[in-house]
């Protein structure tokens, strides 16, 4: 290694990494995600505009800023890399707090589960519905378990991801 690179911060070499592109099929996935975060937004939206009854008294301010700052995080993450090809930036968000705030406000609304699943098609065309009719408020409590596990899974897999690659990446240059 020489005398640069050994005073290079893990961030410029990160940078420099991250700077060599996305692989156009890994962006047309962030994009991918953005759009359906939208829709997702959009439809829990619709949910509370039209007070469809899928929302219960439960559902307060608390849980909005829950609910839909889970959806803003993975529109935020995406974005980053998928639209604005930030893969550095993105990574540094999940990193440092996307992700266990994602975990936790998962957490909280599987505690509080201020949810009635049985309104939850009554925002869809009648045809459509069939998609997601068969979701019970016991199917969506098992995915909220699964999405925690995943969340607070990586959450620890991410910063020590950080640093194998660092240790690979110096490894590498000498």
């Amino acid at each position: 290694m020489n005398e640069t690179e050994a005073t290079e911060s893990w961030y410029s070499r990160g940078k420099a990494e991250a700077d060599k592109g996305i692989p156009y099929s890994e962006r047309v996935v962030g994009i991918g995600i953005v759009v359906v975060c939208i829709l997702i937004g959009v439809y829990f939206g619709a949910h509370q505009q039209w007070s469809t009854g899928f929302f219960t008294a439960t559902f307060g301010i608390t849980e909005m800023i829950m609910l839909y700052g889970s959806v803003i995080f993975w529109i935020v993450t995406a974005g980053l890399e998928g639209v604005l090809g930030q893969r550095l930036l993105s990574r540094l968000f999940d990193t440092f707090g996307g992700l266990i705030f994602a975990g936790i406000a998962t957490v909280w609304l599987l505690v509080v589960f201020p949810f009635d699943f049985a309104y939850f098609a009554d925002v869809l065309p009648v045809f459509l519905r069939f998609l997601v009719q068969w979701i019970s408020n016991d199917i969506a409590r098992v995915v909220m378990v699964l999405g925690i596990i995943v969340y607070l899974g990586a959450a620890i897999y991410a910063p020590i991801a950080y640093k194998f690659v660092r240790t690979k990446r110096s490894k590498r240059e000498e």
